[in-house]
């Protein structure tokens, strides 16, 4: 079996990986798994921009407290902290990196503001901000000669001492890189590394509405899990509330800024209604207007619900917004003369592997940074732009820690790894029942474990869940493994986890709401689920 041999390995393409990876370039050799290409990832599609105080008057106080306030109080005060001073260093990264920031016309930045923000703090180029700082990136990556690029590479599992016969005396196991599958060929090798680095996103594809593209489906978090690794408030599942409702419109997001810039929410009529829910109107953080989108479209019927920014006109729009206009045009939606139709599709991740700003979790040898990891900024709801910056950040402060100092083999030497072992396993030959089971997981937690819980729901969910695993775990071991199989697989994992956090939460705090516990408790505390055991 062919070993690729590195001193980082970098699972994952985003905003997070990507700017880890050419952080490490400079201590040794990096390779940079990724299931696809590098920029079928989910900051490609980011439209929104990057969260930075840069404005006189603004402070780090009140970007750490608009984070704590959204988050419901569940933030770790010192890691929001940590995060939102560093921030100006990511924005530096980029720029350094070639991304051009909207500026105004008499210079300085121009900022923008969105949900739950109390200034503006937004960095943004245009309404692709996302993309534009992919491509810089990606850019930059091509030219590193430090660093291997693995794209249609798809992680299996970790690769640990314990499990592979190399811990010995009851020692601490530790992660010694991972399995791969090459998606062109078919072959599984295997990649070796003293420092393994997780930044594979989140998992918005166990819901059956979603505006993340098709790889969010939350393989990072799972083959931790399975590794033995923490994972921390994985209830916490952010309902982005403004995707375009339309049929042939594909997880389009309406960017959160379009509310900053003075959208309003209102109903068919034209009727404004987010006053009724909360005094900040359209402004109310994520987890607030995402429910308050879910009750009135319970109450009236209604498909959907429309955002009015009709005020702004034609020009300023095309301006501001040329990406969303241009696309909502495709629709037959001029944003000039029509509301736009919305509603709320599951988004993003806050909970994740638990770890530090510094992306260490509780196994040694592996790291976890973006999305996929839970280092406390979120709390129980991210805040508007606040997720690129704590992937910058987070790359940034990872790779401080782990260049001058990497983790290194135990005794010195790289380990031997044994080969794939297929066993009896042969090529599959019922592929309907992997998309019937990624179809039935889909829909049983869009509708159990949704914006809106109950216990009986998450009974059924946990308890068809339970069933699907071992039926999942049987095709697993009876066939040789696919794409499609290790993606089901590990959205099967997430949703389990999703719904065992939120059983364990006997409150309605953030992003988990619970018909049967309304109440949000006196003590905020974190819902901490170990990883599994063989």
């Amino acid at each position: 079996m062919q070993v690729v041999d590195c001193d980082y390995l970098v699972v994952g393409s985003g905003m997070a990986g990507l700017m880890c990876a050419l952080h490490l370039a400079s201590y040794g050799r990096v390779a940079v798994a990724t299931k696809a290409r590098l920029k079928d990832c989910n900051t490609n599609f980011a439209q929104g921009g990057i969260c930075c105080v840069a404005e006189p008057g603004d402070t780090f106080d009140r970007h750490a407290r608009d984070t704590m306030i959204a988050g419901a109080w569940l933030g770790k005060s010192g890691v929001v902290h940590e995060i939102c001073e560093h921030a100006p260093e990511g924005i530096k990264d980029l720029v350094d990196c070639g991304v051009r920031f909207a500026k105004k016309a008499g210079g300085g930045w121009d900022l923008t503001r969105e949900g739950g923000h109390s200034a503006r703090r937004i960095f943004h180029a245009g309404d692709i901000t996302g993309e534009k700082c992919e491509a810089a990136m990606i850019r930059r990556i091509r030219r590193e000669k430090n660093i291997l690029v693995l794209e249609n590479t798809f992680i299996i599992d970790l690769l640990m001492s314990d499990r592979l016969g190399l811990s010995r005396g009851g020692g601490v196991s530790r992660c010694v890189g991972a399995y791969a599958l090459d998606r062109e060929s078919g072959a599984i090798y295997a990649i070796r590394a003293p420092n393994t680095i997780l930044a594979t996103g989140g998992c918005g594809k166990v819901y059956l509405y979603t505006c993340n593209p098709d790889t969010a489906t939350g393989d990072g978090i799972a083959i931790a899990w399975r590794a033995g690794a923490k994972v921390e408030n994985m209830e916490f599942m952010q309902f982005h509330p403004t995707c375009l409702f339309h049929p042939q419109a594909k997880r389009f997001l309406i960017s959160e800024a379009v509310r900053g810039e003075g959208a309003m929410l209102v109903d068919r009529h034209g009727r404004e209604f987010m006053h009724k829910y909360d005094p900040r109107g359209s402004l109310a953080p994520r987890d607030i207007v995402a429910r308050s989108i879910d009750s009135e479209m319970k109450r009236t019927g209604a498909d959907c619900v429309y955002l009015d920014i009709r005020k702004k006109g034609r020009r300023w729009l095309e301006a501001r917004f040329p990406n969303i206009y241009r696309k909502c045009l495709q629709f037959g939606i001029d944003m000039a003369r029509d509301l736009i139709p919305v509603v709320p599709a599951a988004h993003y991740t806050c909970g994740g592997i638990q770890a530090t700003a510094d992306g260490r979790t509780s196994i040694p040898g592996l790291s976890a940074v973006g999305e996929c990891a839970s280092t406390g900024l979120h709390g129980a709801n991210r805040l508007a732009s606040n997720s690129l910056m704590e992937a910058l950040v987070c790359a940034r402060l990872a790779a401080a820690r782990l260049g001058p100092k990497p983790e290194t083999f135990s005794g010195g030497r790289p380990p031997p790894i044994p080969s794939w072992k297929t066993g009896s396993a042969v090529p599959e030959d019922e592929a309907v029942l992997v998309a019937h089971m990624w179809d039935e997981i889909r829909r049983l937690m869009w509708d159990y474990v949704g914006i809106v819980r109950t216990d009986k729901r998450l009974e059924r969910a946990a308890h068809r869940l339970k069933t699907l695993r071992r039926e999942i775990r049987d095709y697993y071991f009876r066939y040789l493994v696919t794409p499609d199989t290790l993606e089901l697989r590990n959205l099967a994992v997430c949703a389990e986890l999703i719904v065992r956090s939120a059983r364990k939460r006997r409150e309605s705090r953030g992003l988990h709401y619970n018909l049967d516990c309304p109440r949000q408790a006196e003590t905020a505390r974190q819902t901490v689920l170990p990883g599994y055991k063989p």
